[in-house]
């Protein structure tokens, strides 16, 4: 039920306010520019055929994507599985000033991704490693820590591979990749068990998968099944055989005494950095080189292709002609027999040519010498007195 409400009447001294003097401006047409978030909005819902739900839900899922990604790793995320890594107590005690010798993916608690590792994976982990081992954090710590130059190790981690071109050149000597190239097979290693096919693939496999992430050129053939074809195996050694690699070994460059002004010594270090990269990188390529040629003579494959080319050639050979190989060979036999009796008809026939024509020069011999007497004999009749 309505409630009827009673309005206070109006003051005695009121008055109606004046008319404003002043002119209403006159209408002008100007042109507005869509612009702002609401705008945005309405264009993304536009491209995409949203509806106003739709899109509300796809802004929710973002966000919710984008806390994930910046949570600060102290709420129990995941925080897609980096930085959690359990820190021996070694890797605490690392000197900072050796940051040359760390391995920088362990130190950020990456080694399980190491160069799979991607930038938001790597600034993740240097965000829960900072957070858990800044200085200012451990302050008035009673026990006592390595937490300041274990902090410094980890932003030189941080450092260099945030960096694309010093994250390549770690990469190139990474520690854990030169230990497993240490640890490469041998001929001795598969002596007596040349014939183990699973053996070989198994051994080969992981090794050429490590190596072709050096690769400049793109896609990079593995080294696939046994019953792979002739063109696929060929493919893959040709490949390899002609390896372009982008490993450098800058990484390991002595690096010029601190606080050195002398050009000297400067120019004495570059050149013996220089002669150590161009020594390792040929080291490089004649190890890769024996790897493949260690493949290649264990590689069952390459005995079935060279016996299913033998198998085929002699199936050419029988099949040549419509004839078999005993009469293939017999018909060689007669060839061999006509022709040495052709040869001895021409010698014959050469010795009579030779004879006829030795009485042939005789004769003509004879005849000019039975004239040359005759002239002779008319000679001296015609001299002798009458």
């Amino acid at each position: 039920m309505a409630t009827l409400v009673t309005l206070p009447s109006l003051p005695p001294t009121w008055t109606p306010p004046s008319e404003s003097a002043s002119s209403i401006s006159p209408f002008v047409q100007r042109r507005l520019i869509p612009a702002g978030a609401a705008y945005l909005a309405h264009i993304k819902r536009t491209l995409n055929n949203f509806t106003f739900d739709e899109y509300d839900k796809q802004l929710e899922e973002e966000r919710k994507r984008l806390e994930l990604l910046n949570a600060d790793g102290l709420n129990g995320e995941d925080d897609l599985g980096v930085g959690d890594e359990e820190e021996s107590p070694e890797l605490l005690l690392l000197d900072a000033k050796e940051w040359k010798k760390q391995d920088h993916y362990q130190v950020l608690g990456l080694s399980h991704l190491r160069f799979k590792a991607t930038p938001e994976q790597i600034k993740i982990a240097h965000r829960k490693k900072v957070l858990k081992h800044h200085p200012d954090k451990k302050a008035g710590a009673s026990h006592t820590t390595n937490d300041d130059a274990f902090f410094k190790c980890i932003q030189k981690a941080n450092e260099v591979l945030t960096n694309p071109e010093r994250r390549r050149q770690f990469d190139s000597v990474d520690p854990v990749c030169l230990s497993l190239e240490e640890d490469d097979p041998s001929a001795s290693d598969f002596k007596g068990r040349e014939k183990d096919t699973e053996l070989f693939f198994n051994t080969f496999k992981p090794i050429f998968e490590r190596e072709a992430r050096f690769s400049k050129k793109a896609p990079v053939p593995m080294l696939g099944e046994n019953d792979n074809s002739k063109e696929d195996v060929h493919a893959f050694y040709d490949f390899w055989y002609n390896f372009d690699s982008w490993r450098s070994f800058e990484y390991l460059d002595k690096e010029v005494n601190e606080g050195s002004d002398n050009r000297d010594d400067k120019r004495y270090t570059e050149k013996k950095n220089k002669s150590e990269r161009a020594r390792r990188k040929k080291e490089d390529i004649t190890r890769l080189r024996n790897l493949v040629d260690l493949t290649l003579n264990l590689d069952p494959r390459i005995k079935r292709i060279k016996q299913e080319e033998k198998e085929a050639r002699e199936a050419k050979k029988k099949t040549k002609g419509g004839m078999s190989a005993a009469e293939q060979k017999a018909k060689a036999e007669e060839d061999k027999r006509k022709a040495e009796e052709e040869a001895q008809r021409k010698e014959e026939e050469e010795k009579v040519a030779r004879a006829e024509a030795k009485k042939a020069k005789t004769a003509a011999a004879n005849a000019a010498k039975k004239a040359r007497r005759q002239q002779r004999a008319a000679d001296t009749d015609e001299v002798a007195p009458s």
